[in-house]
């Protein structure tokens, strides 16, 4: 189980991570907006290129949807006073791979359990 300290510093860390990804995602929409089809204004390969450009921004705005909702659910741990405990078998997670990745909800074991 984590202390106190090391409860706050991973919050710290999450709450980085969060706005981070947050301004990302507001740079990103733009990216995301709909591919204009009139090929008068726009070469057949240009648009090609847009809408590949398209859907390479919507699939990073889909992993930082999943991202951000993975570290609300880590704040929810921190708060309820688990983060740090692997949510499928309750062991402590080691805290070289909280610190690789402080959203990880399970152990090592437990994560390869689940591939």
């Amino acid at each position: 189980m984590l202390n106190d300290f090391d409860s706050q510093h991973f919050k710290q860390a999450i709450l980085q991570l969060q706005t981070e990804l947050l301004a990302v995602e507001q740079s990103g929409q733009e990216s995301a907006r709909t591919v204009e089809l009139d090929q008068t204004t726009v070469g057949r390969v240009s648009r090609m290129d847009a809408l590949q450009g398209q859907a390479m921004a919507k699939e990073s705005q889909q992993r930082r949807t999943i991202q951000l909702q993975r570290i609300e659910a880590s704040l929810q741990r921190i708060e309820k006073g688990i983060f740090g405990l692997c949510l499928r078998c309750g062991e402590d997670i080691n805290v070289k791979r909280l610190e690789f990745d402080p959203t990880v909800p399970l152990c090592i074991d437990c994560a390869n359990q689940s591939k």
